[in-house]
């Protein structure tokens, strides 16, 4: 095992199949963390020998989580952030670049892996001002996570739901926009939502190496047509530039001008 911030305790450890690829593990490996197994960064090098481009994809969308984290947070007064599907802390976790920002902030981390429950302990970190809080739930149960997440969060103020390469792991897609539709229900106009996934019809290689990867046996990720994650937005307020590939939404004016990915997403306003 690669050196870990925080080692699961035996319970757990129980739980956790180091045998099998873990898409949570190898994305943590593509991110340069140390929370993965050998099985983990095996499985992330055969991808990216098939695919090099993923680890600029994994770390794209997690550049395009701190600029819309910034953007809420300084542009829109966001002081409330609901992060479902969180996966494993590595760096600029939601918590960090919020509070980094306006230390009054308050998250709710939702997640139902042990593995990232055994290292809840490293996101349970806060500003005195603010607060941080993780809920075992899983991303199916919408009514069951709203209702944990209103014991930290005041869900009658305007919250951002984040929906972060997650979306992809609910195979049926009318299921997926199901789920996304009724967490944005239970929260107030004014609130947002952020979503960024991996999108179809955009790299042949890509394509194949996600296809291999959802045969190891490993929890399989879905790549979606762009249209299809656009709708993800339905009924709501689009910010400029839209659904875009993530380098191209609002970037950074000191970086390199951008080339399109394999990953898409948007950030949206419930009128």
């Amino acid at each position: 095992m690669t050196d870990h911030a925080t080692s699961p305790g035996p319970a757990v450890r129980q739980k956790i199949d180091t045998s099998v690829p873990h898409s949570a593990r190898i994305w943590n490996y593509w991110l340069g963390g140390k929370d993965n197994y050998p099985v983990d960064e095996e499985a992330g090098d055969a991808y990216s020998a098939v695919f090099p481009g993923i680890v600029t994809i994994a770390r794209s969308s997690r550049a395009f989580l701190r600029r819309t984290l910034t953007h809420l947070v300084t542009e829109k007064g966001i002081r409330q952030f609901l992060d479902v599907g969180t996966g494993l802390p590595t760096v600029n976790n939601t918590h960090e670049v919020a509070q980094r920002l306006a230390p009054e902030t308050r998250i709710v981390y939702v997640d139902h892996d042990p593995l990232v429950l055994a290292h809840a302990r490293a996101l349970l970190t806060s500003t005195p001002e603010g607060a941080t809080a993780y809920v075992d739930a899983n991303l199916s149960d919408p009514d069951r996570i709203l209702a944990a997440a209103a014991e930290t969060l005041d869900l009658t103020r305007p919250t951002a739901l984040i929906l972060s390469n997650i979306l992809g792991h609910v195979a049926d897609y009318d299921h997926a926009h199901d789920t996304v539709t009724r967490l944005m229900d239970g929260l107030p106009s004014g609130s947002y939502l952020s979503i960024n996934d991996g999108s179809r019809g955009t790299d042949a290689d890509y394509e194949h190496a996600q296809d291999a990867y959802n045969e190891t046996g490993a929890v399989p990720y879905f790549l979606r047509p762009v249209d299809e994650i656009a709708a993800f937005f339905d009924g709501l307020e689009l910010l400029d530039p839209g659904v875009v590939s993530v380098p191209f939404w609002r970037p950074d004016p000191t970086s390199p001008s951008p080339e399109p990915i394999g990953e898409h997403g948007g950030l949206a306003r419930k009128p």
